[in-house]
């Protein structure tokens, strides 16, 4: 049974029809409405998201596969070694992702997942990234 109407609704609609020139979805609750607004004028106020990153976004809006927008300046035939548990592992960066073992990979990700069984990040457990996620 829904409950009754949230009086802060036309008022959180109106901001995000302001913000980002059209109505929202209709399944957004206020509570994101308002973060994503706020959000909008933070980025405005600020500069908004740094070159790289609207490229990178641009990129994968335009079809091409994560992999090759996140791998930074790794190129197309580059290797990654990592060592985890007594073995060495080798990666080799392609077109359209990641190649280990003879098999394709989506993602550096996941193929860290798969050698250790855990999440984790597959930039940082190659070493790509520093523990603060920024690159090195």
């Amino acid at each position: 049974m829904p409950g009754k109407p949230d009086p802060d609704r036309p008022l959180a609609i109106a901001a995000w029809e302001e913000a980002f020139g059209s109505p929202p979805p209709p399944y957004l609750s206020v509570a994101f409405l308002r973060k994503a607004v706020a959000y909008d004028a933070q980025c405005r106020s600020s500069g908004g998201l740094p070159a790289a990153t609207r490229r990178k976004l641009r990129q994968i809006a335009e079809g091409k596969p994560i992999a090759v927008t996140t791998c930074g300046d790794l190129r197309s035939g580059a290797h990654l070694v990592r060592e985890w548990n007594g073995r060495t592992y080798q990666v080799e960066v392609t077109e359209g992702g990641y190649r280990m073992d003879g098999k394709d990979w989506p993602s550096l990700s996941a193929i860290a997942n798969h050698i250790t069984g855990t999440t984790w990040s597959g930039p940082r457990f190659f070493g790509l990234t520093s523990r603060s996620g920024s690159s090195r």
